[in-house]
């Protein structure tokens, strides 16, 4: 016999504590469910408040008004007939829960909590939350005294709980849990419980869909099982982006996708499956001798056929497709340009400013707005009535919604290069201004050396004494001092003009711009900025990406944008150009850093994501780089380089931008990589101490056996 069941899940681009719009995209992706023939619909983690509340979990309010949402989902009849998976935080016995509120025809049937709480990286579930860690045990939880009245009881079910319906059996797992090595489909699956949803907040890093798709697939390759993987999408108020990426797997075959970057505010996906395949996958006796030792579950008995569809003899069962994978540079150029619309929309700002300096990472910036608009632009002749009635706010120096990514550009990106005579090339002020004329964005060209040489003048006045550059005689000390005066004041400048052009332009209703940073995750790794420069911005869409990601973005977008401009970025060579340009000097990052920027980045991969200090760094690194042609000694002083920098500078993360966030080894202070910011000094520390003596060891034996 032939079992179908038609099952939902979707991608919805929620907003901390915007009730009243949560609520509404709850109800429509429930509504756009209904209208496919789903009888079981699956949103994302804690989306009637958004996922990203962090310490407003901690306020009774939000508890309170998530019943409000609760309620209206209960008492409106259109939602009936469908069971409904929904999270929420939940206060229980005076402990906060994150959960999940299992709804049948306005009756709530159960509260599932999560057991295991998400608590490294930039999740924080343990500040706000308590986990359950209680698998299958089950009590009782007292509803509000409207919701009794409603619900008709007292109570309803706590706990880690499967539903039995009269023709399959279902259970939730939450996010986390579903990357824990003993996760609760497990156990579940070997109870017999063949259909599993999945409530996940999950925020997007490079390169880390595929581990999601692997996961998913394991939970039920093996014991066999529909699962169904709901995900939020969009920026909800900080620094992450949830890439959505709603998925149906059975049997570990992915059956359906939603996309993993969208300015879509709901994305639902419908799968009709056959749960007689789930029975026949689940029908060896290997299995069959795991199955009758598993530990028993509570069931609830829910009087629901989910197959009990009268147009379900004309379906057939979606077939398996292959996953949809973005490549790094993809993911680059989607990823950080809906975060921007989203912040940009939401913040009510009337576009951005960017110091356009002819330099890759502002060109990858400029180059990620760019991005942004031409997937406004499409969305807008999609019919996209949200993007639409955004667009009609934000781009209001024409009548009409601009039809072109560059016309679009053209309003809301402004960008000025801020030069100096002596220091500044040609070169880099015609790449400026050649990459802003091709994307159409509202430039200026000018000069800060009458800021500058007042900002000088002013310690000469008070003390008498007139630094100079390096090049002219002066000291180190000297030297940066200057650079820094041209730095600091291309970020007062940069903020001037954010709060000034849409006046100098006579924007229809004035506003004001959101500036944007452009320092790269190695860089802030290494403290290779002037704190309080430009890369002080209200948002940086690139502080979370390496340097070498960046080439391949700009390569990947040279070709895929049509930009032939952004070869001449590729080809240059990195410059901070704040020092005096001479017949025989030219500043170069690298040079100025000591480090290629795929060392830094493999500093940073080491340090953060294997965990290794100064000694284990340099272990790592002595059989990586030797290979290479480096001796032990020059490992030993890339390291001890590498980490006396980023002691010293470690104090300018605590100021830095808010970064989207995109790389596992930002170095971002407020929320992802908590370190200290003062450090006892390198160089007489006990890791170095060990360095030393294993290089001098390494040589002695080299003597030896020469």
């Amino acid at each position: 016999m032939v079992h179908l069941v038609r099952v939902a899940t979707c991608a919805l681009n929620q907003w901390a504590l915007d009730y009243e719009n949560n609520l509404r995209r709850i109800k429509q992706s429930i509504h756009e469910a209904k209208k496919e023939g789903a009888t079981l619909r699956v949103g994302p983690e804690l989306e009637i408040t958004g996922y990203g509340c962090l310490d407003h979990f901690l306020e009774n309010e939000v508890y309170e008004n998530s019943w409000d949402s609760l309620y209206s989902i209960l008492t409106d009849v259109s939602l009936h007939g469908i069971i409904i998976d929904v999270g929420l935080p939940l206060l229980h016995r005076n402990c906060t829960y994150n959960a999940r509120a299992i709804i049948l025809n306005g009756k709530i049937l159960c509260f599932r909590p999560k057991l295991y709480l998400a608590n490294d990286g930039n999740f924080r579930e343990m500040r706000f939350f308590t986990p359950w860690k209680r698998p299958r045990y089950v009590e009782q939880y007292f509803l509000p005294p409207r919701i009794q009245e409603h619900q008709g009881c007292r109570q309803v079910p706590i706990g880690d709980v499967v539903l039995s319906t009269i023709d399959t059996c279902l259970a939730a797992e939450t996010c986390e849990e579903l990357f824990t090595p003993n996760s609760p489909h497990i156990e579940m699956g070997l109870n017999g419980v063949e259909i599993f949803t999945n409530s996940s907040g999950s925020h997007h890093s490079l390169r880390k869909l595929d581990e999601r798709i692997a996961l998913i697939s394991e939970a039920t390759r093996k014991n066999g099982g529909v699962y169904l993987y709901s995900n939020q999408i969009g920026c909800d108020g900080d620094r992450l982006y949830y890439d959505g990426c709603a998925m149906i797997f059975v049997n570990g075959r992915l059956v359906a996708q939603s996309s993993q970057f969208s300015l879509n505010e709901i994305e639902v996906i419908v799968a009709t499956v056959d749960l007689e395949d789930v029975r026949a996958a689940r029908c060896s006796p290997s299995r069959g001798q795991q199955a009758v030792q598993a530990h028993e579950y509570q069931r609830i008995e829910v009087d629901f056929n989910l197959s009990s569809n009268e147009d379900s003899l004309l379906w057939e069962p979606t077939p398996p497709r292959p996953p949809r994978y973005h490549l790094p540079e993809e993911e680059i150029a989607l990823g950080p340009a809906c975060w921007l619309w989203d912040y940009l929309r939401r913040s009510r700002a009337a576009g951005f400013q960017l110091a356009l300096s002819g330099g890759i990472d502002s060109c990858a910036t400029a180059t990620i707005v760019y991005s942004m608009c031409r997937l406004a632009v499409a969305a807008v002749k999609q019919g996209n009535q949200q993007v639409i009635a955004d667009m009609k706010r934000i781009a209001v120096y024409s009548s009409e919604l601009p039809e072109t990514a560059e016309a679009l550009c053209n309003q809301i990106l402004h960008t000025v290069y801020l030069g100096m005579e002596a220091q500044s090339s040609k070169e880099t002020r015609q790449r400026a201004h050649d990459l802003a004329a091709h994307i159409g964005a509202y430039h200026q060209d000018v000069n800060i050396d009458t800021m500058f040489q007042s900002a000088r003048d002013i310690l000469t006045q008070a003390t008498g004494f007139t630094p100079k550059f390096k090049v002219h005689g002066g000291s180190n000390t000297q030297n940066l001092a200057l650079q820094n005066i041209q730095a600091r004041s291309r970020m007062v400048l940069t903020y001037y003009f954010a709060q000034q052009l849409c006046e100098v332009r006579e924007r229809p209703g004035g506003g004001s711009l959101l500036v944007l940073g452009s320092s790269n995750v190695d860089e802030c790794l290494r403290g290779y900025l002037t704190k309080y420069d430009c890369s002080s911005a209200d948002i940086n869409p690139i502080g979370s990406i390496s340097k070498v990601d960046l080439v391949r973005f700009i390569t990947w977008s040279a070709k895929n944008f049509n930009m032939p401009v952004l070869q001449d970025f590729i080809d240059a060579v990195p410059t901070a150009e704040l020092e005096p340009i001479t017949a025989d000097y030219v500043q170069s990052d690298e040079a100025d850093m000591g480090f290629t920027y795929k060392e830094l980045s493999r500093f940073g991969q080491l340090r953060k994501v294997n965990k290794l200090g100064p000694y284990g760094c340099f272990l790592r690194l002595l059989s990586e780089w030797t290979k290479e042609g480096m001796t032990p000694r020059e490992v030993a002083d890339k390291v001890k380089r590498f980490f006396h920098f980023y002691a010293i500078n470690r104090h300018k993360q605590t100021v830095a931008t808010p970064a989207y966030h995109s790389e596992s080894y930002s170095p971002d202070d407020h929320r992802f990589d908590l370190r200290p910011f003062v450090y006892p000094p390198a160089f007489e520390s006990w890791s170095f101490r060990k360095i030393d003596e294993r290089v001098e060891a390494l040589e002695k034996k080299g003597r030896n056996t020469a």
